[in-house]
């Protein structure tokens, strides 16, 4: 491959053969510099890049705040499940743009990136709502490098999360219900109530919101005593289904006799509401589109007497009447807190629980839960003694 250069009024520039494009030759010309010598390196450089990329990368002269539009556009919305596009929407239109949208995505630089992470952690943003920062910076940045070849380089790889202080978490901050405030949140929303078969799925398995309110009766194996987790419910303009969180989150587990019994007697009461309602018995379509499958109402767990969803926006309105009416400091996923500490303090392994939340990493599960670690030492020590009294009788 030849090139040449040639002098067009003030400036030099370069240009070579690019090949043959649709059966028509292309040519690429650039400016190359003042002087001869100036396009001739220029030309060689060009040259070069093509020969070892089979492009030539021309830095844009998109800003940051167009970019990330434009990847948002082409990426998350193409591959991204959901809710992971609204958190990505939110993060890009409510922390991005306003603080990096006004430079040029070829001039952002790390020290601008760092910058802009420091002062959100001393702004008292979580590490965890730092980490998603993080990731949709990094992951938007190293799209401009490959397959966008926007620019050169990603900024983000000399970027480092701000070192956090490390506060461990204890049961007051994840909302441990008791068993005492269990017994007066079953008296307020009985057998029979909306809100009980919500309660007690999440209460003996540790389901998340959206996997308790999206449970179908195809996934509940009540002779075999199994519970099945294979999507959540969402809204978009209408209640669907959607993948779960992870792919750990598809999980089986066991289900004691008690929540088994439960069920039983709540698949007896719903059909006999089936027959009772007739025609009124609500009967809307919930399309999963991953699986390709669609349910009714019918197929749901977590129904009102009528058929009707209860929904993860439903479960607000019981938040309200445990805080502030029973004075109980709550959130639904209490109840999933609630199930894995007195898990761990039973005796069961952590590796199980991890398991029995979806968790993908044991980190995770050991991190959230360290606060149940001291109780098993100190179980542990008093087995130990114990048993080596035994011994020494």
């Amino acid at each position: 491959m030849e090139g040449s250069v040639r002098k067009k009024g003030e400036s030099w520039y370069y240009c070579f053969d690019l090949g043959m494009v649709e059966g028509k030759r292309k040519r690429i010309e650039r400016k190359g510099g003042r002087t001869k010598k100036e396009a001739l390196t220029a030309l060689r450089e060009a040259m070069r890049e093509f020969e070892k990329c089979g492009s030539v990368i021309e830095e844009s002269n998109l800003s940051v705040s167009d970019y990330f539009d434009y990847w948002y556009k082409e990426y998350a919305l193409i591959n991204c499940k959901y809710n992971t596009q609204l958190a990505y929407k939110r993060v890009i239109d409510n922390h991005i743009k306003p603080n990096l949208g006004i430079y040029k995505l070829k001039s952002i630089t790390p020290g601008v990136l760092q910058e802009f992470l420091n002062k959100k952690y001393l702004n008292g943003f979580s590490k965890n709502t730092l980490s998603g920062f993080y990731g949709v910076l990094s992951g938007a940045f190293r799209s401009a490098v490959h397959p966008y070849e926007l620019i050169k380089e990603n900024p983000m790889t000399y970027v480092h999360m701000p070192k956090m202080q490390n506060t461990k978490k204890n049961k007051e901050d994840l909302k441990i219900i008791s068993i005492e405030d269990y017994k007066r949140i079953i008296e307020r929303f009985p057998e029979g109530s909306n809100f009980y078969i919500p309660i007690q799925i999440s209460f003996y398995t540790g389901l998340r919101a959206a996997e308790t309110c999206g449970m179908t009766w195809d996934c509940v194996d009540l002779e075999n005593m199994k519970i099945t987790v294979d999507k959540i419910i969402y809204k978009e303009d209408v209640w669907c289904f959607g993948t779960p969180k992870t792919e750990s989150s598809e999980r089986t587990i066991e289900m004691g006799e008690t929540l088994t019994n439960i069920l039983k007697k709540h698949k007896e009461s719903q059909e006999k509401n089936i027959i009772k309602y007739g025609t009124h018995y609500a009967n809307e379509n919930y399309i999963y589109k991953e699986r390709n499958r669609t349910y009714t109402n019918t197929d749901l767990l977590s129904t009102r007497e009528n058929g009707e969803l209860i929904s993860t926006e439903s479960l607000k309105y019981l938040s309200r009447v445990i805080n502030y009416e029973l004075g109980i400091k709550y959130s639904f996923h209490s109840f999933r807190h609630t199930h894995a500490t007195m898990f761990l303090e039973s005796d069961s392994d952590y590796k199980d629980i991890q398991f029995r939340l979806g968790h993908s990493k044991l980190s995770t599960t050991m991190d959230t839960y360290s606060h149940v670690t001291k109780k098993m030492r100190q179980s542990s020590i008093n087995k130990f003694e114990n048993h080596l009294s035994d011994m020494l009788k």
